[in-house]
């Protein structure tokens, strides 16, 4: 319950509400503190964690009520003098609590609405996609970057979209050049006027449906953003995005395999040299990007037809490139143990984006999977499991389900289950070196919720093991 004392403080305030105690949700309060508004964050959770940083945000006057579950009852008692409430990308925008509350008249908005008020006077570039997304910003914004081009990245990536509105209101630095804006669906969804300079669409897999309920939907959110984007890059070799050719509007087509046709060609592609070509012009040859996989080529072009429209020459990207040495937990090369190559690929939380990367390394391979499942299509992975893994070590809440659909697939390989990434990682190791394995892959094919609060804690744990040592390899 709230105490009397908050209610008492707030009877006569506009208040404004922000729910979640994440990154998203802390930023957002201390952005809008610092414009000078009554703001209150609430949490659910009553943990350690949400503890200390109650105490921290306590100290920058911002009050924050802990076991405050999204519920009507928690906002009844602010009704009369509740002006709008901002939400972290994890709660739902359709949640029966925020209709309710629309249907009070109160404005409902994201973290990152919040932040595009704000930063709509510098051009964004709002990158989505299923997979792909994460490689593509941080590509773009290295490629910027070291171009001296300021341009920071945010958004489902680094820094929230309003932390980086906060800190150019404190420094009163000049504004950058350009954003970088990493673009969930969940965000989407819940900040619809965000109208980027450029829009990049990398893909579309069946992803998120326990929350968005179909594909078509999912689909129509991320449509949203590039129908509002005044430049729009699309992958010709994504299946769902080229079946929608017809429908979307006009943009930059990229593709890895080629020019495609007359009557649906290419602006960017790879030809069999392996030049980066820019409608005739001969750019610069794709191999010095060093991430593996048809995929990530997909993604050297996305990130190419964007530096292009923002004024970069060939020769400044071809530089640039020499430099990126990829993304932590998106197919990361580790090490060489024996006579494998040690992949962490822990972003790969869907069956489609572990799928890329078990194509992109050497086989024969052994698989690390598991955690929390998801909806959506397995019969690419089962297929690319059955035909190039020898062996598959399952962990996690997932493990048994996981087992089930790959027995039923008539995989020959040997098949572990157990509950921690630890002993998987021993497992997969003693079943690496006895079968002379190439590549050893941490390739979840699942969220992380299960055991970790994110995949990039996941991917640091597997890290840790490998890199640290955490077991004698020598007595396996």
């Amino acid at each position: 319950m709230i105490s009397s004392t908050v209610l008492r403080k707030h009877a006569f305030e506009r208040i404004t509400v922000v729910v979640g105690l994440g990154r998203s949700g802390t930023s957002a309060a201390k952005l809008l503190k610092a414009e000078g508004e009554n703001v209150i964050l609430i949490e659910k959770l009553e943990e350690a964690e949400s503890i200390k940083k109650q105490k921290e945000l306590k100290n920058e006057g911002i009050e924050v009520l802990l076991g405050q579950p999204l519920e009507t009852k928690t906002f009844e008692p602010w009704l009369k003098s509740l002006e709008k409430v901002v939400i972290s990308p994890s709660v739902p925008w359709d949640h029966p609590t925020l209709n309710y509350l629309r249907q009070k008249g109160i404005t409902i908005e994201g973290e990152m609405a919040l932040a595009w008020e704000r930063l709509k006077n510098i051009p964004w570039v709002g990158i989505t996609g299923t997979n792909g997304k994460t490689t593509v910003t941080h590509l773009l914004n290295h490629l910027l970057i070291t171009n001296r081009i300021n341009a920071p990245m945010a958004g489902n990536v680094g820094n929230a979209a309003a932390e980086i509105a906060l800190n150019f209101r404190k420094a009163k630095n000049s504004l950058p050049k350009w954003l970088i804006m990493e673009m969930s669906s969940y965000q989407i969804e819940a900040a619809t006027a965000i109208s980027p300079e450029i829009g990049i669409w990398t893909n579309l897999t069946p992803d998120h449906l326990e929350r968005h309920k179909s594909l078509a939907l999912y689909r129509k959110i991320k449509r949203g953003l590039l129908e509002k984007s005044k430049t729009r890059i699309f992958n010709a070799d994504d299946k769902d995005l080229f079946d929608q050719r017809s429908s979307l509007p006009e943009g930059i087509w990229i593709s890895a395999e080629g020019p495609g046709t007359s009557e649906k060609p290419c602006n960017y592609w790879i030809s069999k040299k392996g030049m980066v070509i820019e409608k005739n012009l001969e750019l610069f040859d794709s191999s010095i990007f060093k991430m593996k996989g048809k995929h990530n080529l997909q993604n050297l072009l996305l990130v190419t037809a964007a530096a292009r429209k923002i004024g970069l020459s060939a020769k400044n990207i071809e530089q640039a490139l020499e430099t990126f040495h990829g993304v932590p937990h998106r197919l990361e090369r580790l090490c060489k143990i024996h006579t494998m190559q040690i992949y962490n690929d822990s972003k790969a939380t869907n069956y489609a984006s572990a799928s890329m990367g078990i194509k992109a390394i050497e086989s024969p391979c052994i698989i690390i999977a598991g955690g929390q499942t998801k909806q959506g299509d397995s019969s690419e992975w089962l297929k690319l499991i059955k035909e190039r893994s020898i062996g598959l070590i399952l962990f996690g809440s997932g493990a048994d389900e996981l087992k089930g659909l790959i027995n039923y697939s008539g995989y020959k390989g040997e098949i572990y289950c157990c509950e921690k990434l630890k002993e998987a990682v021993k497992i997969a190791f003693s079943l690496g070196i006895t079968n002379k394995a190439k590549s050893l892959l941490l390739s979840p094919a699942c969220a992380s919720f299960d055991q970790y609060k994110d995949f990039e804690e996941r991917g640091n744990e597997f890290k840790t093991l490998i890199l640290e040592s955490s077991f004698d390899i020598n007595n396996i």
